[in-house]
């Protein structure tokens, strides 16, 4: 029984081919699909045609495994740093406020 982890990792490989239909390659109504399904509370801030550019090196419309698989994976850190921001402006708000309530 694979882990956690090794569950995930099976699992977004086999969206990557359902998606690419059969072939090693994702287009990129492919990858706004997986966006909008998968992701929706980001996929409206995602610009999937400047993804689309950057990412396809070959220039032909069309993600491969190695150039997808890395996106996914860098989801969880775009996602982290806006965490930490939105905390510490979220925690940096609280003290202002509390610092308003105590008198000089």
């Amino acid at each position: 029984m694979p882990s956690h982890v090794g569950h995930t990792m099976e699992t977004m490989m086999f969206k990557f081919y359902k998606l690419a239909e059969d072939t090693d390659r994702l287009t990129k109504e492919g990858l706004r699909v997986f966006m909008e399904k998968e992701f929706p509370e980001i996929s409206e801030n995602l610009a999937v045609d400047k993804i689309m550019k950057d990412l396809n090196q070959c220039q032909d419309g069309r993600l491969d495994s190695r150039t997808f698989f890395p996106l996914i994976a860098g989801l969880p850190i775009i996602c982290n740093n806006y965490f930490v921001v939105h905390t510490r402006e979220a925690e940096e708000k609280e003290v202002g406020n509390s610092e308003k309530l105590i008198p000089p």
